[in-house]
């Protein structure tokens, strides 16, 4: 898994963190994927939580300024839908303390 697709899991996992996934949040994957060039197999895969094992080891592998991107962008997906609960927060916590941040 190289470290776009590992964003992009961490990302669906933030974004699902509530139970569900409101339509903001899944134009939000939905850019994210294409941004980060995603082949159409990985994005199936990010969209069905599919493949997921390692995502947190691969980017905890990437440069400290690299990591805390990623980081940003998952509290921005915990904002998305205008609404943070606490599975969200919990769930970007434990991701950034798991990444070493």
């Amino acid at each position: 898994m190289n470290s776009a697709v590992a964003h992009c899991h961490l990302l669906a996992e933030v974004l699902s963190a509530d139970g569900m996934m409101s339509e903001s949040e899944r134009d939000m994957l939905e850019r994210a994927m294409s941004d980060l060039g995603l082949a159409d197999a990985d994005r199936d895969q990010v969209r069905h939580f599919e493949g997921t094992a390692g995502a947190v080891e691969v980017v905890a592998a990437l440069p400290e300024a690299e990591r805390q991107a990623i980081v940003d962008a998952l509290v921005e997906a915990a904002l998305v839908d205008g609404k943070l609960t606490p599975n969200e927060t919990a769930t970007v916590k434990r991701i950034t303390a798991a990444i070493g941040l």
